[in-house]
């Protein structure tokens, strides 16, 4: 069993490389267009540097996380979501602080933005930070007579069309983890999945007997109701698929041919029952597991 999920790989994410293109775009506008005029104090450059790196960092984190919490991974991934989110309401308030509309979409503005795509991610195994980062810049430069305009308002528009692409591709993205975690389950589910076949394994080495209804090996268990709380019983680990038990005190039955001949004796049914719907074994226990 693998106990660990993938993880990292985050710079073939598209949301990655579009939230990489957002925070440059953003670091360029606001060291570009704030001022002590219209951001005295400086706390609009913070804010909107801040979620724009924030956009960006959570989704490597995320990825990073996803090997023992895909919680973790959905959470954060929200998280960059989010802040991309308040940064494009930091866009639209600046054009309407400036008494300007956003483009409409579709328009040829728009749609001049809209219809340029990222290149294939090229990178594989084996390359590095010099290799990412020359991708990156390569997909910046797609947009950069928007981005880099000394019109602060043309820059805006684009930014507030790029920060949309974002948003859907992290709805996506978060939409198809959670899939994942309904289909294959988390880290908790496979750390006790391990723990159980390990520990299968090794009351089978330590002579626990087969089940008598499924040949699968059998595990000691106690019984937590009935008149026998308390007491251990023989389950099967197939359960709840499967539902034979033994009585510990029980003959252990051959757990393979070659014990049956070793034993010179062959498994019989008078030395185990199935347990019931709500009963035990042929002494009465219960099928508590």
């Amino acid at each position: 069993m693998n106990l660990f999920s993938k993880y990292g790989g985050y710079r073939k994410l598209d949301s990655y490389t579009v939230a990489s293109v957002i925070q440059l775009g953003t670091w360029r506008f606001c060291t570009t267009f704030l001022d002590r005029r219209n951001d005295p104090a400086g706390r609009q450059f913070d804010q909107m540097t801040q979620a724009a790196r924030s956009g960006r960092v959570n989704i490597a984190e995320g990825s990073e996380r996803a090997s023992t919490s895909t919680e973790t991974e959905m959470k954060l991934t929200d998280v960059a979501r989010a802040s991309l989110a308040e940064l494009k309401n930091d866009y639209e308030f600046w054009l309407l602080s400036r008494r300007k509309l956003p483009w409409k979409v579709p328009s040829p503005e728009a749609c001049a933005v809209l219809d340029l795509r990222l290149d294939p991610n090229p990178l594989g195994e084996g390359d590095g930070l010099h290799e990412a980062s020359a991708y990156l810049l390569a997909q910046y430069a797609k947009f950069a007579r928007w981005l880099d305009s000394d019109d602060p308002d043309l820059a805006a528009n684009a930014l507030l069309l790029l920060i949309g692409r974002a948003l859907n591709m992290l709805g996506r993205q978060k939409e198809a983890q959670g899939e994942a975690f309904r289909k294959e389950g988390g880290f908790r589910e496979r750390l006790t999945a391990a723990r159980l076949e390990t520990r299968d394994q090794q009351q089978v080495e330590a002579g626990a007997p087969v089940c008598p209804e499924c040949g699968k090996s059998m595990r000691q268990r106690t019984a937590k109701a009935g008149p026998h709380a308390g007491q251990p019983f023989w389950g099967c680990t197939g359960y709840p698929a499967c539902k034979g038990v033994r009585d510990v005190d029980a003959p252990r039955l051959p757990s393979t041919p070659a014990d049956s001949a070793m034993m010179g004796v062959a498994p019989s049914r008078s030395q185990s029952k199935s347990v019931e719907k709500g009963g035990g074994l042929g002494t009465g226990l219960p099928s508590a597991r």
